[in-house]
């Protein structure tokens, strides 16, 4: 508890973005948010104040920073299995629990588990050499889906495999790496979906719109909320499926369930139980964003209404193929002066190819002309060029 407010503090493993942007919700709830970061040019370390250094593989600097928080919440996926499981013994609040990151930390347990319940997703199988790739795409087709298992994230950990010869290629490669695999069936699908819920300890949950989410080279580069012309029906299967999933799966925080939507009804793509980057819309366009009802949430808080403020278009601000010579606060500049209401969020990172550096909201109807508003300012901050030809001057 804090001395000053008498307030609880919450401990964010991981000083990345979401931490940021979390340290930002937790301000306005007058809450301290204590980073442990692994350097103190992390995206959060860079704003907030209360920063602890420290690898989240230590499980030393875990212990001492646990000590420090009322409760435990993440940043990413990427802390030990066995660490968490040693804090949870050592009665350390973790939210969510290592029971329930373990689906986000292995696809194929995560796979295994939606199975079990008997909800809907892709056919796949356990990858333990290259005959078991070629025996799935003998029987669901090919191509199919090669994934890591653990680690991928952003397009990296996935491969398209088109035929027996690609596999007896790639896969002995991947196995003498170490790497976990699974195949998955490729799905014909319509378009990609999430549905961003949150749930508390006590049980209450809560469900955004569904959006939809547009991906180029496995990266997501927009998203439109909420979707398109998702039937209401729809929405609501796709937003009680993922409430299901965050109560069968003891899931505490937020949860970003990724969908594909298909001719024939929606399947699970892949779970989050953090702050999701199709959920950044939610800063600008809903009464609540994902970030304060994810304070909100693992505090045991009532959760926030999290209705539309207004239809938001949402796209990622992706680093150049090389820096441009326009500084950012040129670039800024000039991005207000000629779309004074585009709302932009940056993350303080340093300049490299295809970053997420930050993201922009346009809020408005979700049209053509909304969407290429988000597209265009969205470009100009990470390539300072106006892919409509727009001068300055």
């Amino acid at each position: 508890m804090d001395t000053r407010t008498g307030l609880p503090v919450v401990g964010m493993v991981g000083g990345g973005q979401l931490a940021r942007m979390t340290h930002q919700a937790a301000i306005s709830l007058g809450l301290s948010l204590r980073v442990l970061a692994v350097s103190e040019n992390d995206s959060a370390a860079l704003v907030a104040g209360d920063v602890v250094p420290g690898h989240h593989t230590d499980l030393e600097a875990l212990r001492s920073f646990a000590r420090s928080v009322d409760v435990v919440t993440f940043d990413h996926e990427h802390v030990p299995g066995e660490h968490l499981r040693t804090l949870e013994s050592e009665g350390v609040a973790l939210r969510p629990g290592p029971s329930a990151l373990a689906f986000a930390q292995n696809k194929l347990l995560m796979r295994e588990r939606i199975a079990a319940l008997g909800l809907p997703g892709p056919a796949f199988a356990e990858v333990t050499g290259v005959e078991d790739v070629c025996k799935f795409g003998e029987s669901q087709s090919w191509p199919v889906v090669l994934k890591a298992a653990s680690g991928g994230y952003d397009g990296r950990g996935v491969w398209l495999v088109d035929s027996p010869d690609a596999a007896n290629s790639l896969v002995p490669e991947l196995l003498d790496a170490g790497t976990p695999l699974l195949v998955e069936q490729k799905v014909e699908m319509r378009r990609e979906l999430s549905a961003l819920v949150a749930r508390s300890p006590f049980g209450q949950g809560s469900a955004w719109p569904v959006v939809e989410t547009v991906q180029r080279d496995g990266i997501n580069t927009e998203v439109l909320a909420p979707a398109p012309g998702l039937t209401e029906e729809r929405t609501h299967q796709a937003q009680e499926l993922a409430l299901r999933i965050a109560e069968e799966l003891g899931v505490v925080g937020v949860l970003a369930v990724e969908l594909f939507e298909t001719d024939t009804g929606l399947l699970v793509n892949e779970l989050a139980m953090r702050p999701h980057n199709s959920g950044h819309w939610t800063m600008d366009g809903s009464h609540t964003s994902q970030f304060e009802q994810h304070v909100r949430a693992v505090l045991d808080y009532p959760l926030g209404v999290t209705e539309l403020l207004s239809p938001t278009v949402m796209a990622n601000v992706l680093g150049a193929p090389e820096t441009p010579e326009t500084s950012p606060d040129e670039r800024l500049h000039h991005l207000f002066a000629r779309f004074p209401d585009v709302r932009v969020h940056l993350y303080g990172k340093g300049e490299r190819p295809g970053r997420k550096l930050g993201h922009v909201n346009v809020l408005g109807p979700v049209t053509g002309e909304t969407r290429q508003r988000a597209r265009l300012a969205a470009h100009w901050l990470s390539h300072a060029e106006w892919l409509d030809g727009y001068r300055v001057h």
